[in-house]
């Protein structure tokens, strides 16, 4: 998608990926159809609000979000989590593959 717009709007690759990626050619015709589109209502109620008071939500209520990283993201992190596996679901252990300790016998080499 991003490689199709940089050719849309004539800008060079922003990486290699894109540089090498397919565009999406096929998606688009030499001739436009105009015929006009029949949107199909919505099948769900958009006004509906969540009230849930479950232990997530009470724990966001109290989070100060009036600036840039005044909330503990691990905490933040878990409310999400929960919030979209559920309440019961477990949040996994953080993974931190792009660190590489070195140790003091690397160092004397």
């Amino acid at each position: 998608m991003l490689r199709t717009m940089e050719l849309i709007l004539g800008l060079p690759p922003m990486s290699p990926y894109d540089a090498a990626a397919t565009p999406m050619y096929r998606c688009f015709t030499s001739s436009p159809d105009f015929t006009p589109y029949q949107a199909l209502p919505a099948n769900i109620d958009l006004s509906a609000v969540n009230l849930a008071a479950t232990p997530s939500a009470i724990k966001s209520a109290r989070l100060d979000f009036s600036e840039v990283d005044k909330i503990d993201d691990k905490l933040f992190n878990e409310i999400l989590w929960k919030g979209l596996k559920g309440e019961q679901a477990q949040v996994p252990a953080p993974r931190r593959s792009a660190f590489v300790r070195v140790s003091a016998s690397d160092d004397a080499d």
